[in-house]
C-alpha cells in the first residue's frame, strides 16, 4: 500500500480552514493509504512561544483531529517530538541541501521580510519538513498549492541523498553513469480537492494570527457572530443589487459545506438578488452546523476521557519510532556512522 505523510502545527483547536483544506481529506485518505499524520510541534518553535501553551495546544490538536475522524486504529497519529529521528535526519539532510534552495523558498522570503533578526530555524524549516516525510519513506503527500514548493525541496533532497549514498545497482543510467538505488522515494504531491480557504475578511488565507477564522469547535452563537459581518461580494452594496457568486467567499464556503442543490440555489438567488447576503449567510450557518455538531460532540467526549488521547498518540508514536529507526539505521550506515539512533 502506498504511504502518505502529512503534518499540522499544534495551534490548538482546528479552524474550518484547516478542516476543509487538509483534515477532511486525510479522514478519507486514511482508508486508501498507509497513513501517517503528525502534529509537527518542532516546527511550532521557530517563533517565540510559551512552553505550557505548546503542551496544551498539542493535546487540543490531537482532540480536534480525532474528533474530525482521524482513526488511530487505521492510521498512525503522533507528535513529532515523540520521534527524535526527525531532527537527526534533518541534520544529515542539512549537510547536502544547497543554501540557495532554502533562500528561494517563498515562505522564507515572506517570513524573513517581516523579521528584524531572522532565525536559522526559519531558513531550515523546509529541511526538517523533508526529513518528516522521508523518514517514513512516504511516496505521496497530500498538500495545498501553497506547500508544493516545500515538497519539491523534499524531492530535491531525496534525489541528492540517493545520488551520494544510494548503493550501486550494477546498471548504467541513460547517460552512462553508474546507477544508484533510490532508497528515498521522491514524494509526489496529492493536491487537496478544496481550494485555498479564504478568511472571513475575504482578503487573505484563513489564519488564527489574522483573526479571520471560524473554530471547528465553536458554538453556534459564536459562529453566527463571526459569519454575520463576514465579507461578501464587494460590489453588492444593497440587497436589491445582483451579486457575482464566484467572487464571494461565502459562496465558496457554501460549496465546501452545503449540498449541491443548495449551492445551485444560492448561486441563483445571489445573481438575481433574490436573497440578501444575510439570508445567504443564514443558510450557510445551517450547513456548517450540520457538519460540525457531530464533531463537537465527539470532541466533548474525548476531552472528558484524556487517557484516550494519550493512548492514541502513544500507539502512533511507537509505530513511527519503529519505522524511523529502520530508516535512520540505513542512513547512519551509508553516511559513515556506526549503529542506530537510540
Amino acid at each position: 500500500m502506498s504511504r502518505i505523510f502529512s503534518g499540522i502545527q499544534p495551534t490548538g483547536e482546528l479552524h474550518i480552514g484547516n478542516y476543509l483544506g487538509a483534515v477532511k481529506n486525510w479522514v478519507a485518505l486514511q482508508h486508501e493509504y498507509d497513513t501517517i499524520i503528525c502534529i509537527v510541534d518542532y516546527h511550532a518553535i521557530t517563533i517565540a512561544y510559551d512552553p505550557e501553551l505548546l503542551r496544551r495546544r498539542r493535546h487540543d490538536m490531537a482532540v480536534s483531529l480525532l474528533a474530525a475522524g482521524i482513526d488511530p486504529n487505521v492510521c498512525a497519529l503522533f507528535a513529532q517530538s515523540q520521534v527524535p529521528e526527525h531532527t537527526e535526519l534533518a541534520w544529515f539532510f542539512n549537510t547536502i541541501t544547497p543554501l540557495g534552495e532554502l533562500e528561494r523558498q517563498t515562505q522564507f522570503k515572506e517570513k524573513s521580510a517581516s523579521q528584524e533578526s531572522v532565525l536559522a530555524g526559519i531558513l531550515n524549516y523546509p529541511v526538517l519538513q523533508a526529513a518528516d516525510i522521508l523518514l517514513y519513506r512516504a511516496d505521496t503527500v497530500p498538500v495545498g498549492e501553497d506547500q508544493v514548493q516545500h515538497l519539491e525541496l523534499s524531492r530535491v533532497v531525496a534525489r541528492r541523498w540517493n545520488a551520494a549514498f544510494g548503493r550501486l545497482t550494477g546498471r548504467k543510467t541513460e547517460d552512462g553513469a553508474d546507477e544508484r538505488e533510490e532508497f528515498f522515494p521522491e514524494p509526489k504531491a496529492l493536491l487537496t480537492p478544496t481550494r485555498r480557504i479564504m478568511g472571513l475578511d475575504g482578503q487573505s488565507k484563513m489564519s488564527k494570527s489574522k483573526g479571520n477564522t471560524i473554530g471547528m469547535l465553536e458554538t453556534s452563537e459564536s459562529i453566527w457572530a463571526k459569519l454575520r459581518p463576514a465579507v461578501t461580494d464587494p460590489k453588492r452594496i444593497k440587497k436589491t443589487d445582483p451579486g457575482t457568486p464566484e467572487v464571494c467567499n461565502i459562496y465558496h464556503l457554501h460549496k465546501a459545506f452545503s449540498p449541491i442543490a443548495t449551492v445551485e440555489h444560492v448561486a441563483v438567488q445571489c445573481s438575481t438578488a433574490g436573497w440578501g447576503c444575510i439570508d445567504c449567510k443564514k443558510v450557510l450557518a445551517e450547513s456548517i452546523e450540520q457538519e460540525l455538531v457531530p464533531i463537537r460532540g465527539r470532541a466533548a467526549e474525548l476531552a472528558a476521557r484524556p487517557r484516550l488521547i494519550d493512548d492514541a498518540l502513544a500507539a502512533g508514536g511507537e509505530r513511527c519510532r519503529r519505522l524511523a529507526r529502520e530508516t535512520i539505521g540505513v542512513v547512519r550506515d551509508r553516511m559513515g556512522f556506526d549503529g542506530v539512533s537510540p
